[in-house]
């Protein structure tokens, strides 16, 4: 028989109180930068995977990531694509996707001489920078890349030419320390997921020396770079911590939070939701949210998920400017 105790129900009334209150969530204001996520370069690389898989059927192999996104990755590996180093884990049977980075010549002309089918995932405006390499080479100029050493970028670009024909310089030191080999034109050209601010004060270095050095005829630092890096300065400010969802080996998520610490709030990088330390969030009221551009929103979506399960989400989108690039398939897929 339920008791009617006067004194116990006042008792459990109280415990239901208790239990409630402890579990009202605290405010947390979410700022969502945009642009954020997937560029043109990214969402036409996975595409052209995809396709093959369509076209081709599985497996389709891939040389290297074909962004630096293990969610994609993993995601393409279920519907088999096979990711590899190089080309001698290529079977002669089977088409091979060479990633958005960009590669060196080496890496066709083995495929050719193999006679492997391929399609080549190299984002557009990473061939534009190929193609000034190339043309500057020409001409006889002598060519600074400024970029960072060992990335996949990189050393694709460096290895359009041979080698020893472009000097790579990282940082401010590196422009006040470097010395031309000849007399000839100098130049230079840019990875293009570069910090902007990073680069205008290299820049400035290699300018202060070599007053007649020669810019790119249009930046070479891409479109999605640029933008993300505003949307994140346009947060930040109001920001107590910035989130950016991406991978410890992308070169422009890592800017992002460059840019955000640069930008007064506290940032951290992870890949998805399960890489979040609550403790980062002690004393936060105001959340930055963005994304890097091998990111899909659905990690984005993971993260907001999470915050609300802890905390009273509101969410404000901060715009500041609209995409609208697209990059065609190679005709190759073409059906």
């Amino acid at each position: 028989m339920e008791t009617r105790d006067p004194a116990i129900m006042t008792a459990r009334n109280s415990n239901v109180l208790n239990e409630s209150e402890t579990q009202v969530k605290p405010a947390l204001k979410v700022f969502i930068a945009n642009p954020r996520g997937f560029c043109a370069g990214v969402d036409r690389a996975i595409q052209i995977v995809e396709r093959a898989l369509d076209k081709f059927g599985a497996p389709v192999y891939v040389r290297h990531e074909i962004v630096h996104n293990r969610y994609v990755v993993e995601s393409l590996e279920r519907r088999g694509a096979v990711f590899v180093d190089e080309l001698d884990e290529v079977p002669g049977d089977v088409p091979v996707v060479f990633s958005a980075h960009g590669v060196p010549k080496s890496v066709p002309a083995e495929a050719e001489r193999r006679n492997l089918l391929y399609v080549d995932a190299t984002c557009p405006l990473v061939s534009k920078v190929h193609r000034e390499a190339e043309r500057h080479h020409r001409m006889g100029h002598e060519i600074i890349l400024i970029g960072h050493a060992g990335h996949p970028e990189v050393i694709g670009t460096m290895g359009q030419l041979p080698d020893g024909s472009i000097s790579l310089v990282e940082t401010v030191k590196d422009a006040e320390v470097f010395e031309p080999r000849t007399e000839n034109t100098l130049v230079f050209i840019t990875q293009t997921t570069l910090s902007v601010d990073d680069t205008a004060e290299i820049v400035a270095a290699l300018r202060h020396r070599f007053p007649e050095i020669e810019a790119p005829r249009k930046e070479d630092i891409c479109y999605a770079t640029t933008n993300r890096q505003q949307a994140v300065k346009a947060i930040a400010a109001d920001c107590d911590l910035v989130l950016v969802i991406g991978a410890p080996n992308s070169s422009n998520s890592l800017r992002l939070v460059e840019v955000a610490r640069r930008s007064g709030a506290r940032a951290q990088l992870v890949q998805r939701a399960a890489d979040i330390e609550w403790a980062w969030f002690d004393g936060v009221k105001a959340l930055g949210i963005t994304a890097g551009a091998s990111a899909p929103e659905v990690l984005v979506e993971e993260v907001l998920d999470a915050c609300r399960e802890r905390f009273d989400v509101t969410m404000e989108h901060v715009m500041t400017v609209t995409e609208d690039v697209s990059f065609k398939l190679p005709p190759v897929l073409n059906n």
